[in-house]
């Protein structure tokens, strides 16, 4: 019941999350479109303090957007204020972590491989990731964000902070988790410069119109600043979350460099559609992010490895016919694999190796999940037909089989509760490969 409940959770939390999430991004997307499409305003609209404005045509209605450079001398008595899509997409994105990754830090933080630490001192190395995250970046704002080039050194800096922080998740976290973590980091900046600098800053500058008093350009700058940040990063933390649903990318050996490269792609596609939004169309960038992520195909792509003599007859027998009827798409040939499949399975679990020793593990593995990622048929570069292989992919297996039992895809090949728990076993008691 405590996973049916986790995972109900998990669906509305995600839901809602994704929800505020086009709101937010939406919003600022459409902001700084119009930001940068501005016109100079007519004589009339300037002498009101206009700076700029520009007309446009939407579900039958004219709009014209103006924007003032300072408030007007009468302040509206209704002000529209954009933080609570920030503030929910964070506080829901927080909770879906929560739920996902801290209640299940063994089996989603953690990687033994990559770093052996307790579930209690993972969740706590993940919180403070994320806190450490928004403090650096406050200070190197706050410390270098003033003066002669302060935007390019500010940028600089930060950037460095990223790849910095990259390379950290990746050597302490499980792949999955590290890519997710970079992303809700990334994630926290953008929401605490809404909370902490640009919605504090404008009210302090309303404050001090209201009361006569000269308003401090700090307060623009500093926001603006911040804005474009949090322009910046919203493709690379979009990535960054989604990535974290191909194991290709954070399995890869060097994980850290894709999620990096990737990430810049992102935002030398952003910078493509900024200029644009200028009307100064610069091809260059968009094609230097294009050419990024094919080299970052290119080197990830699986290599073709003679399949291991060590491989079991019947699960060799039955993985080239079941490539093969999935490849054609026909539908008696998939029937007549599955059924393979099962017959496979069922023979190799009363052949006698101990329940959720290795041996076990990989007699369903060779009945249930070679047809798909095995020699002929590797979905999204994983394959599963080797003993190493089946090691390196362990918490990746436990995730997908035995928390999310997503896979197999549809339960195609028929695998078990018993089996599922008999993995999980295997996964409990440490996944070692001898038994």
């Amino acid at each position: 019941m405590d996973i049916y409940l986790l995972d109900w959770a998990n669906l509305l939390l995600r839901w809602v999350h994704v929800i505020t999430a086009v709101a937010w991004i939406g919003a600022s997307f459409y902001f700084v479109w119009l930001d940068n499409s501005l016109d100079p305003p007519g004589d009339e609209a300037k002498a009101r303090g206009v700076d700029g404005e520009l007309w446009a045509v939407h579900g039958g209605g004219f709009y014209n957007p103006q924007k003032y450079l300072v408030a007007p001398k009468s302040l509206p008595p209704k002000l529209h204020w954009f933080y609570w899509e920030s503030y929910t997409t964070w506080l829901t994105g927080f909770a879906l972590l929560t739920v996902v990754y801290l209640f299940n830090a063994r089996a989603f933080l953690i990687d033994p491989t990559v770093f052996a630490w307790s579930p209690a001192a993972a969740v706590t190395g993940a919180l403070i990731y994320l806190v450490v995250g928004w403090i650096i970046y406050d200070l190197l704002c706050r410390v270098f964000g003033q003066g002669p080039g302060a935007d390019r050194r500010v940028a600089i800096l930060v950037a460095l902070y990223v790849v910095i922080a990259t390379w950290v998740a990746c050597h302490l976290f499980a792949g999955r988790a590290a890519f997710l973590l970079t992303g809700a980091m990334m994630a926290t900046i953008m929401s605490a410069n809404v909370l902490m600098v640009i919605i504090p800053g404008q009210r302090k500058v309303m404050a001090q119109m209201k009361a006569g008093l000269p308003v401090d350009p700090i307060h623009g700058k500093r926001a603006k600043q911040r804005s474009v940040h949090n322009t910046y990063f919203t493709l690379p933390v979009l990535l960054a979350m989604l990535s974290t649903h191909y194991a290709m990318l954070y399995q890869a050996r060097q994980n850290w460099l894709v999620l990096l490269a990737l990430m810049l792609a992102g935002v030398l596609i952003r910078q493509f559609f900024l200029l644009r939004h200028k009307e100064k169309i610069q091809w260059g960038w968009w094609i230097a992010g294009l050419v990024i992520i094919a080299a970052v195909i290119v080197w990830q792509a699986p290599r073709p490895t003679p399949a291991p003599a060590s491989a079991s007859a019947p699960a060799s027998a039955s993985a080239p016919a079941s490539a093969s009827a999935i490849g054609s798409a026909s539908a008696s040939a998939s029937a007549a694999a599955v059924s393979t499949a099962a017959a496979t399975g069922a023979g190799a679990g009363a052949a006698g190796p101990k329940a959720g020793s290795f041996a076990d593990v990989r007699s369903i593995v060779d009945a249930r999940c070679v047809l798909c990622h095995g020699s002929n048929l590797a979905q999204k570069g994983i394959r599963l037909d080797a003993p190493e292989a089946i090691a390196r992919h362990a918490q990746g297996i436990y995730q997908q089989v035995v928390l999310g039992r997503q896979m197999p895809l549809g339960n195609s090949t028929q695998m078990t509760d018993d089996e599922r728990a008999r993995i999980a076993a295997w996964f409990d008691a440490g996944a070692k490969t001898a038994d």
